[in-house]
């Protein structure tokens, strides 16, 4: 939901934003008109999503993909963006270019797919990169290989990442600055070291515990206690609260907010841990 409230691609009815802004190089988002915002999406903003087979068009070869990209973002000439698209796919490690332009996703697999998605998303030259949990439907090794590959382009191709996933792993050793979600509220926020290091919130708490290790090899794994409110409960309190081992009264009455512990860091608690 973030990602898509960013690029404005939310189905509008039934959703829509109702509160808050989102700016991006000073402006306004939510002001822009539809053709500030073809000017906006591929050229300054790319996105990788999270299911490649269904993000590209099974009909159109994934060549001619790239191509509407190219033709609809740039000057470039039919000449300059075939050569255009034979570098970006042999760059993000696709075999023989010129024969993948010509098939169809069903004849790739989920991570040659993903990673024409990541040359699509880079081929304008965007400042922003989002990437939407962009591994989940891959296996393990082929997962490896998908984000090696996306780290390695946005240090290329100088690009700013918002990186979404629930692989905290993956978080501390790429990330520069961390915010854990938690019902759509930001409950901690900081420089990777510090949120797992020296977690404040229960729910990042919770999250680091419930991390698999070698050591634990045998033993059962952590879990958060109860299960996640749905979106229909009337909630006066703390969204975390009936799962909170701290819990207080007050958290059941009072929101909390967004305080700096810090310098950098931020939870949202009103009992943060004191390590």
């Amino acid at each position: 939901m973030t990602a898509l409230s960013i690029l404005h691609l939310l189905p509008t009815p039934p959703m829509e934003m109702t509160e808050g802004k989102v700016y991006f190089h000073g402006k306004d988002l939510g002001l822009l008109s539809e053709t500030e915002w073809q000017g906006l999406r591929g050229p300054q903003i790319g996105m990788v999503f999270q299911e490649p087979t269904s993000s590209l068009n099974p009909v159109i070869p994934v060549g001619d993909q790239i191509t509407e990209v190219l033709r609809t973002h740039t000057h470039l000439s039919d000449g300059e963006i075939n050569s255009k698209i034979v570098s970006l796919l042999g760059e993000v490690g696709l075999p023989d270019p010129p024969r993948i332009m010509r098939q169809y996703p069903h004849q790739l697999s989920g991570g040659m797919c993903q990673r024409v998605m990541i040359a699509m998303a880079v081929a304008c030259g965007p400042a922003l990169l989002i990437a939407d949990e962009p591994t989940t439907a891959l296996d393990v090794t082929v997962q490896t290989q998908i984000l090696d590959l996306l780290f390695r382009m946005t240090e290329e191709h100088r690009l700013s990442v918002l990186f979404i996933t629930h692989n905290l792993k993956i978080v501390r050793g790429h990330a520069d600055r961390v915010a854990i979600l938690y019902l759509g509220l930001v409950v901690e926020e900081g420089a990777p070291d510090a949120i797992f290091d020296h977690p404040q919130h229960p729910y990042t708490e919770g999250l680091l515990a419930a991390l698999p290790e070698v050591s634990q090899k045998g033993k059962d794994l952590f879990n958060i206690t109860g299960t996640v409110p749905t979106p229909y409960e009337a909630l006066h309190g703390c969204a975390f609260a009936n799962r909170c081992p701290r819990v207080e009264e007050r958290c059941r009455l009072e929101n909390p907010k967004l305080d700096e512990l810090t310098k950098g860091h931020k939870a949202r608690c009103f009992y943060p841990s004191k390590r």
